[in-house]
């Protein structure tokens, strides 16, 4: 059938990931670092991507494409929900103690939970309960020196890089807002465009849960500077 669909401009495309976190249905996804519509079908046609998109680089056409399948879309989003948790361990919930010997040379870790990825971590993790969440970009954690001592400390840690990791973390984050009782958020990033995903997708994430938590956003530089 001839209908409206997106069209992606691999030119134009960044590859900072807010089209896929955008894309309730979950028909566009990353793949070598550029945006893609994977499933033509899971396209409504609607274009909430669209002003995600911080370069214009999508936009609607008219041409042959299967019809949107809504049922098709509401079975994978069904079926997000249910992966984990699995038989595999590292998706198995852990608390961490804090248990460094008193007057060890050894500096102490400040994780508290494990797993720490946004798309390993149950949704219904017992730490979320009343926590001050950290949502950290990879890179920030490497990049900052001082990063366990200010920014972990008590607080529950999760990691992802939303340039990589081929999932919406707006879906994800949007279960755990509203199924959890999260006290605070501090959000950490990098200065580069594609870490605007991670940032984008916990506001989203907040605006469709409804939950008014408080939320802090702090951008690093490559050499380790807080910028803002």
């Amino acid at each position: 059938m001839i209908r409206k669909i997106i069209t992606i401009d691999e030119e134009k495309c960044t590859g900072c990931g807010l089209c896929a976190d955008a894309c309730h249905e979950g028909a566009i996804g990353m793949v070598n670092g550029k945006a893609k519509l994977l499933r033509e079908d899971y396209c409504d046609g609607l274009g909430d991507c669209l002003p995600a998109c911080p370069t214009g680089a999508i936009t609607f056409e008219e041409r042959e494409a299967p019809a949107y399948n809504e049922a098709a879309v509401l079975a994978s989003k069904k079926a997000k929900e249910e992966i984990i948790p699995c038989g595999c361990p590292g998706t198995a919930c852990q608390s961490i103690p804090n248990d460094t010997p008193a007057g060890s040379a050894e500096i102490p870790s400040q994780l508290r939970n494990f797993p720490i990825q946004i798309k390993l971590v149950p949704i219904n993790s017992p730490w979320f309960d009343s926590a001050d969440l950290l949502i950290a970009a990879d890179c920030t954690a490497y990049s900052y020196g001082s990063f366990h001592h200010q920014f972990m400390g008590s607080k529950v840690t999760l990691i992802g890089c939303p340039k990589l990791d081929g999932i919406s973390y707006a879906e994800k984050l949007t279960q755990i807002f509203t199924h959890n009782s999260i006290r605070s958020i501090t959000v950490t990033r990098m200065t580069v465009p594609c870490c605007g995903g991670l940032s984008y997708a916990v506001k989203a994430a907040l605006e469709q849960s409804g939950k008014h938590i408080p939320l802090s956003i702090v951008t690093i530089s490559p050499d380790g500077k807080i910028v803002k």
